[in-house]
């Protein structure tokens, strides 16, 4: 038996932070991953995709929201199996409720701790949350779950195996071994947005579009082969369009940025790249200012999103810098004294540095050399 493991496509999730241009195309591209979903399960005689919580990012989306969802599902010959995580909990005549009123039976909502025999002897064993914090282990009731003749037994659970910090939830605790305490053939999980082995049969399939800045691998799904009394066989399958990318480059001159821009974009399909960017060193001013106006004149409009940090990305004025601005003596000797600012070090050298750079700014633009 072949099913799709997959979870956390929030779907309706605001992007407040992006400009309109960037926000409607990651906005979509949660849309068009429920398409690469269908065809993979398609490509891979997978009959069941099951969705491990939040497939929602919130218990109100729009109507708009649900009715792509249900269309795109429904596109694709397979039977869809949705969980309520902590973003869409169950509630009476809430999401879910909006969610059946459209769903065909293609579209499985299983707001019920209750087993489902989805195929002959194969039952799917469902833990959906009906609050966005439980204090219980919401698989507890796997233990119990009566399923008769089973063949294969598959929890879906929404919730973490450990503390993930700030970059997963912290409640909905579920024991790391409760595949085993509960004789469970595969546990997909949902919470965590990347791909997680626990075990191996526990698995977190994590988003299938990336939506922060947390690791570089694109989303991806779980293609699970499952046979009685043997391990799943578990295959990552790709599906995300963008890639969120952190780097931190230490760079002296304009050359050495220059030299990683190429090596990245070599590496990426920048069109589909957000980047989170942290320049740190000492360089020229000219270099520092040469550096910054790639950054916003070049870099910037070939990926989809640059955030750029500079303040560490330290710029000191050369020899030559300091004997541009010597031919305007005034500006020379302000030049001079701001240097010796920044040398000293102190409160004084941080303002002095953004003055002498602000200096050197205004006198290039008056086309001096």
């Amino acid at each position: 038996m072949k099913i799709i493991h997959t979870a956390d496509w929030q779907l309706g999730k605001p992007f407040g932070r992006f400009d309109p241009g960037v926000r409607g195309a990651l906005t979509e591209a949660r849309f068009d991953a429920i398409d690469a979903i269908g065809r993979a399960a398609i490509e891979h005689g997978a009959g069941h995709v099951l969705v491990a919580g939040d497939i929602f990012d919130t218990e109100g989306p729009e109507d708009r929201t649900i009715v792509q969802a249900i269309s795109r599902m429904e596109r694709y010959p397979c039977r869809w199996w949705l969980l309520p995580g902590n973003h869409d909990f169950a509630r009476n005549g809430g999401l879910w409720d909006r969610v059946r009123s459209r769903a065909t039976a293609s579209i499985v909502v299983l707001t019920e701790p209750t087993p489902v025999e989805i195929e002959a002897y194969c039952w799917l064993l469902p833990a959906p949350l009906t609050h966005r914090h439980n204090l219980n282990d919401p698989t507890d009731l796997f233990d119990t779950m009566e399923t008769p003749g089973a063949r294969l037994r598959i929890g879906l659970a929404h919730g973490s195996i450990r503390d993930f910090g700030s970059q997963g939830e912290t409640k909905n605790q579920i024991a790391p071994d409760r595949a085993r305490r509960s004789t469970l053939d595969y546990l997909a999980l949902g919470d965590w947005h990347g791909v997680l082995r626990v075990d191996g049969r526990t698995w977190y399939a994590g988003t299938p579009e990336t939506d922060r800045f947390q690791r570089d691998d694109p989303g991806q799904i779980l293609l699970v082969e499952l046979a009685p009394d043997s391990e799943p066989q578990v295959t990552p399958l790709r599906t995300g369009r963008f890639q969120w990318l952190i780097r931190s480059w230490t760079v002296h001159d304009d050359a050495a940025f220059r030299a990683e821009s190429e090596d990245l974009l070599a590496g990426v399909d920048p069109p589909a790249t957000l980047l989170q960017l942290s320049l740190a060193g000492i360089t020229g001013l000219s270099d520092r200012i040469a550096i910054l106006g790639a950054l916003e004149d070049d870099l910037g409009h070939r990926l989809r999103y640059l955030d750029s940090r500079t303040d560490d990305l330290v710029g000191r004025p050369s020899g030559d810098d300091l004997a541009a601005l010597a031919v305007e003596g005034m500006l020379g000797a302000a030049a001079h004294k701001l240097s010796g600012l920044i040398e000293t070090g102190g409160t004084e050298g941080p303002l002095a540095k953004r003055a002498l750079e602000r200096l050197f700014v205004e006198y290039s633009r008056e086309g001096k050399p």
